[in-house]
C-alpha cells in the first residue's frame, strides 16, 4: 500500500521523526515558521533545531496544515504538550476518518492531567492513538547514531503494521501495548531529569546523581503502576532507558534547566533563553497532583515542583531532599 504520512511540528524531534519516516513513506511536515519550511524544502536542513544535520531528501514541508494533512494515512504529532489540544482541534477538520495519530510529546496537560493519547481520544474520537517513546535525543537520532524506541498502541495489529515505518538505519523501534506506562514514563522522567540537573549544577557529584536516578525511577514506577501502567514498562526503554538519557546527556533540555537552577539562575531567565520546550517544568505540577490523588510519595518530584512553581531555591531544595529520612529501599519514600 502506498501510505502517506503527515507530521505536525517543525521542532527538533518532530523534524527528526519526519526525516526518519520519509525514507519509508511519502512524508510532509507542517511548521508554523515559513523560513523553516523554505529551508527544509530548499536545503534539506533545519539549522535552528538540528544544526549540521542533513534531512531526508524525500521530506517536504509546508506551512499550510490542510495541504499536509488532507491525504495522510498516518498523522504524527510533533508539537509540545502545551500545543497538543489546539493543534489537534485545527487538524480535525482536515483529517480523514480512522487515521492513526501518534504523539511524540512527553508531557501532561495541566488543566486536565491528561496524557497526550487521552487528548487525542477526546478531540479525534475513532482515530487509533499511540505514542513514540524512549531514550531518543533528537540530534543524535538525526545524525544516525544507534538508538532504540518504543511505539505503543493498544491495538496490537495496528502497532505492528506501523512499526516498520519508524525504523531506519541504526534506529530500532519496538512495540508495546502499554500506552499508559510508555506515556507516563516519558512525562515523569523529565521531572527527575531536572532534579538530577539541579544536583549537577550544585556540584553534588556522580554518586548523588546515581541515587537521584535510581530513587527517581522508583517514584516513576510507583505512580505509573498506580495509574494503570505496567512495572515492566518502567524498566524498559520508555522508562529507565529514557530516564538515563535525559538525566545524563548535555543534549537534555530538562537536565540543562535543572543544572542552571542548581547554579543559581532564575527559572524565568532560563526559559527566556531557550528556543525549545523543557516539558518537566510544566509536568512537575501535574505529577505532584497525581501523586497526591493516588496516595503515592514522590519526594524528588515534590522538590522539583517547589523550585519550579513555588519559588524555592534549587540548592536549598536539593540539600533538603538529601536530608529526607530514608527507610527501607523497598519503602515508598
Amino acid at each position: 500500500m502506498n501510505l502517506k504520512a503527515a507530521v505536525l511540528g517543525g521542532g527538533s524531534w518532530g523534524t527528526t521523526v519526519a526525516s526518519l519516516v520519509a525514507d519509508n513513506l511519502p512524508t510532509k511536515i507542517w511548521a508554523r515558521r515559513q523560513d523553516v519550511v523554505d529551508e527544509i524544502n530548499r536545503a534539506h536542513s533545519n539549522e535552528s533545531y538540528l544544526p549540521g544535520v542533513e534531512l531526508s531528501g524525500q521530506l517536504t514541508a509546508s506551512s499550510d496544515m490542510e495541504e499536509v494533512i488532507r491525504d495522510a494515512d498516518l498523522l504524527i504529532m510533533g508539537v509540545p504538550s502545551k500545543a497538543m489540544r489546539e493543534t489537534l482541534q485545527r487538524a480535525a477538520q482536515y483529517l480523514r476518518p480512522w487515521v492513526p495519530v501518534i504523539s511524540l510529546a512527553k508531557g501532561l496537560e495541566p488543566e486536565t492531567r491528561y496524557r497526550m493519547t487521552q487528548i487525542i481520544n477526546e478531540v479525534l474520537p475513532g482515530h487509533p492513538p499511540g505514542v513514540l517513546a524512549g531514550p531518543n535525543l533528537a540530534l543524535e537520532v538525526a545524525k544516525g547514531y544507534a538508538a532504540a524506541s518504543v511505539l505503543a498502541m493498544e491495538e496490537e495489529v495496528v502497532v505492528k503494521r506501523l512499526q516498520p515505518y519508524f525504523r531506519r538505519g541504526l534506529f530500532r523501534t519496538y512495540t508495546n501495548t502499554d500506552v499508559i506506562g510508555c506515556e507516563l514514563g516519558g512525562a515523569f522522567k523529565n521531572v527527575i531529569a531536572i532534579a538530577a540537573g539541579m544536583g549537577d549544577g550544585a556540584g553534588a557529584g556522580e554518586n548523588t546523581r546515581s541515587a537521584v536516578v535510581t530513587r527517581g525511577l522508583a517514584e516513576m514506577t510507583r505512580l505509573g503502576v498506580a495509574m494503570g501502567g505496567k512495572a515492566a514498562t518502567f524498566a524498559g526503554l520508555a522508562g529507565l532507558g529514557d530516564l538515563m538519557a535525559t538525566c545524563t546527556s548535555p543534549l537534555s533540555r530538562n537536565h540543562m534547566v535543572g543544572e542552571q537552577l542548581g547554579q543559581g539562575k532564575a527559572l524565568v531567565d532560563i526559559i527566556r533563553d531557550m528556543n525549545q520546550v523543557a516539558e518537566g517544568v510544566r509536568s512537575s505540577k501535574v505529577v505532584v497532583e497525581l501523586a497526591e490523588l493516588h496516595g503515592v510519595e514522590m519526594p524528588i518530584s515534590q522538590e522539583v515542583y517547589k523550585v519550579c512553581h513555588q519559588g524555592a531555591l534549587a540548592r536549598r531544595s536539593f540539600h533538603g531532599l538529601l536530608r529526607h529520612r530514608p527507610g527501607a529501599e523497598s519503602d515508598s519514600g
